[in-house]
């Protein structure tokens, strides 16, 4: 019971969070819904029965869009708690062979939540849809466009809600002030965008706990003024939500009716916020809030506005702000803008996500990722993507000063996401949630004739200011599938320089190199194989570590792996060569790095493999590259290698442990002790000291390898990685040549480096120029 009560606590917690964060932009859209829709030639048609028809069209992509699509259907595919088009396409390709990076590995699929609920393996589905798509190529790139396609339009979307949202509150003003020029409504507006992107860095739970009180009361005010204007000025406007006042509607108005319904869809702008925040929150806490306060209070606000209409037609341009009983407009005022303020910050938040996800998964170049709560995962911010969105929405806020034309742009960019989604979903229902086809085409056929009828009214206004979400989408698309095609291409070039292991052999224990004392971490991103970097190295100077451990820092298409999944451990070659192959895994949720803990967690891994491997499991052998083992990086009990600070091995303890000699001349010492009193951080990394208690029952074999293993962490770890220059072949297109030599080259000039991305210690780093011709 008590249990009980503390999980239901937590739901309504995050309910009531969740309103500062992903309800702002739908709950202020009655600020210019109205204002929109009539902007066009729609204005001549001044009667009750249109009024009433554009109020039912409202409640009826109100209900259908945010409440059956999302909140009852497309809520429920989330990956383990995600949204957003990259958790769809994540799961497709979990379910199916979809990915065009070839670095999967069958270990993968065994980790715990990179299947449904109650799924422990794909379940093979012939259906002729899946086959041709894993097998044609083309199909596989079409459906990773159309992801960004739609990725990239949620990043208009965080360009073009803040400029729509607060200019369209601060332009309130204009009702009460009728002198004030617009000059003066566009500056106020920019200095409210800039704090409000300058708060980001808070992170979203403290923007949640300043913003919630706010979206609670704007919802409870404008259901109040729909519940007053409904009861002062036309108590029968409940008969408008018939469908029947649509088919009057567009009896009445024709093409007129159906150029205005661009407008209709500003009503459902944010929707996608739902989702794509989803991993802020959970399904239950955003279902709460949209069903409990949400929905009811945006059908009563605009069921108000409609009946104050029916009656003062005159007043279409600033129906919002003239339905407000004067005595209370100056307080209405202030909530609004406050509201639209908070209206911005749930694309803000999801333009976070989706960029995170893209980047997680190779989409995206590398940026700095910042988790603001120690406690929720997922709640994060990105400075540079912050600023850019802050001066993009500048531009579009000085540059059109309207925000009719804003409106034009922003219901292109919201409707596009929302199509893409319903696409997606539809694959969903088939490969991932197993249903028959049939259920996905009624899906994709209902809520895609939908979407389609408001696109095709948007698409008409691309002159009127809808091409700025195109362009923008353009920009982001290219720069997401550039940097995805070159990874792509140099991925391809590693696999097939791969060095042979037959090579590796004929080379003996000492790869006819010196090895000198330490741990070489070899950083790549292969995930089988040794790589050219490998050779290149040795080929410029002959001498590598004693222990050599190839790392790769890899996303699987999972929001998050549990650190007892993380690492993936195998060795290359024979025993006596001291080469290992480490696969550190990550979700596409989580940062890569390597933190202060990162070398003992690698070391201790590398110890629980042996000694599983000595343990007499034969399926950690039998492969020359050897096999590979899921080890957990948690110290169990009668670990043969354990971790232990110099201070607390008293003389007894020192005594019954084999002893870790010192490799290293005193000369080499006192350079090391020189250079961790230069950095604290690595000199952090190297107190902890690794100990083998009791080695007498071991096998020699195994001690031997154990205590070298200690040994080597204790003279040092260094890590080797590539700074690799791509190019494309001389004989590849124009196109192509252009693609690697100029854009991606661009990108990888400008995005941080690996090394800093990893957080790799720049004193221990060594780097290896590389020319990768692809």
């Amino acid at each position: 019971m008590v249990l009980w009560k503390s999980e239901y606590k937590q739901v309504i917690l995050l309910a009531y969070q969740s309103f500062g964060v992903v309800y702002g932009d739908l709950s202020t859209s009655p600020l210019y819904v109205f204002k929109s829709t009539f902007s066009g030639r729609l204005r001549h048609y001044q009667t009750e029965d249109t009024i009433f028809g554009v109020f039912s069209l409202i409640f009826w992509t109100f209900t259908l869009l945010p409440l059956l699509k999302y909140v009852f259907i497309v809520l429920s595919a989330d990956d383990n708690g995600e949204g957003g088009t990259f958790a769809l396409y994540s799961l497709l390709c979990r379910h199916a062979k979809f990915s065009l990076l070839p670095n999967h590995q069958a270990a993968d699929e065994e980790i715990s939540t990179y299947y449904s609920r109650g799924q422990s393996e794909r379940i093979s589905n012939s259906s002729p849809l899946r086959k041709y798509l894993e097998k044609h190529k083309k199909s596989r790139i079409f459906l990773l466009l159309l992801v960004l396609f739609g990725a990239s339009m949620v990043v208009g979307d965080g360009v073009l809600t803040p400029a729509i949202s607060v200019l369209s509150a601060v332009s309130g003003l204009q009702v009460r002030a009728t002198n004030l020029q617009q000059g003066p409504i566009v500056v106020i507006a920019c200095i409210v965008l800039v704090g409000l992107f300058a708060l980001q860095h808070c992170g979203t739970q403290r923007v949640a706990f300043i913003f919630a009180p706010v979206v609670t009361v704007w919802l409870l005010c404008i259901a109040t003024l729909g519940i007053y204007n409904v009861i002062v000025w036309n108590p029968r406007v409940y008969r408008a939500i018939s469908p029947y006042y649509i088919y009057l509607f567009f009896r009445e108005t024709g093409k007129d009716g159906w150029i205005s319904v661009g407008g209709i869809l500003l009503s459902v702008t944010g929707t996608e916020a739902m989702f794509a925040d989803l991993g802020h929150f959970t399904n239950i806490s955003v279902r709460l809030g949209f069903a409990c306060l949400v929905y009811p209070c945006l059908v009563l606000q605009y069921m108000g506005q409609t009946a104050f209409l029916t009656k003062n037609f005159s007043k279409l341009s600033i129906s919002f702000y003239a339905s407000i009983p004067e005595p209370v407009f100056w307080p209405v005022f202030v909530i609004a803008t406050l509201a639209a303020v908070v209206a911005s910050q749930a694309v803000i938040s999801a333009t976070f996500s989706i960029v995170m996800q893209c980047h997680a998964l190779g989409c995206f170049p590398r940026i700095k990722v910042v988790h603001t709560s120690k406690w929720i995962f997922g709640r994060i911010y990105i400075p540079e993507i912050n600023w850019i969105l802050m001066l993009l929405c500048l531009a579009v806020t000085v540059g059109f000063q309207d925000t009719t034309i804003i409106g034009n742009a922003y219901g292109i960019a919201s409707m596009t996401v929302m199509f893409v989604t319903t696409w997606l979903m539809s694959l969903i229902i088939t490969f991932v949630w197993q249903k028959n086809i049939v259920f996905a085409f009624v899906f994709l056929l209902f809520f895609g004739s939908i979407e389609a009828f408001y696109l095709s009214a948007t698409y008409v206004k691309i002159p009127q200011g809808g091409w700025v979400p195109i362009v923008l989408c353009f920009i982001f698309m290219v720069t997401m599938y550039v940097w995805h095609y070159g990874t792509r291409r140099k991925y391809m070039f590693d696999v097939q320089n791969k060095v042979s292991m037959k090579w590796i052999l004929t080379l003996g224990p000492s790869l006819g190199i010196v090895r000198v004392p330490g741990i070489g971490l070899i950083y790549t991103e292969l995930v089988t194989g040794v790589p050219a970097i490998f050779s290149h190295f040795v080929t410029n100077l002959p001498a590598f570590h004693q222990v050599l451990v190839f790392v790769c820092a890899k996303s699987v298409p999972v929001p998050y792996v549990s650190p007892d999944e993380r690492y993936l451990i195998g060795r290359i070659g024979p025993k006596n060569y001291r080469m290992y192959r480490c696969i550190v895994r990550y979700g596409y949720k989580e940062i890569q790095k390597d933190d202060e803990n990162f070398e003992n967690n690698l070391v201790m891994s590398i110890a629980e493999f042996i000694q599983l491997e000595a343990e007499g499991s034969s399926s950690y052998e039998g492969s020359v590259d050897g096999r590979m083992a899921v080890v957990p990086n948690t110290e169990r009990d009668g670990s043969w290698l354990v971790m232990s600070e110099p201070s607390t091995m008293d003389g007894d303890n020192e005594q019954s442990c084999s002893t870790i000699r010192s490799s290293k001349s005193a000369t080499l010492q006192n350079l090391q002790t020189f250079y961790e009193q230069e950095s604290p951080a690595l000199g952090q990394r190297r107190r902890i000291r690794f100990i083998v208690p009791n080695a007498d029952h071991l096998d020699q074999e195994v001690e031997e390898e154990l205590l070298e293993l200690a040994e080597a962490k204790h003279a040092g770890v260094a890590y080797i990685i590539g700074h690799s220059y791509i190019k494309a072949r001389r004989n590849s297109s124009f196109p192509k040549k252009f693609v690697i030599d100029v854009l991606y080259s661009f990108l990888r000039k400008n995005c941080r480096r690996p090394a800093v991305a990893l957080n790799i210690p720049h004193i221990s780093t060594i780097e290896v120029g590389m020319i990768y011709y692809v």
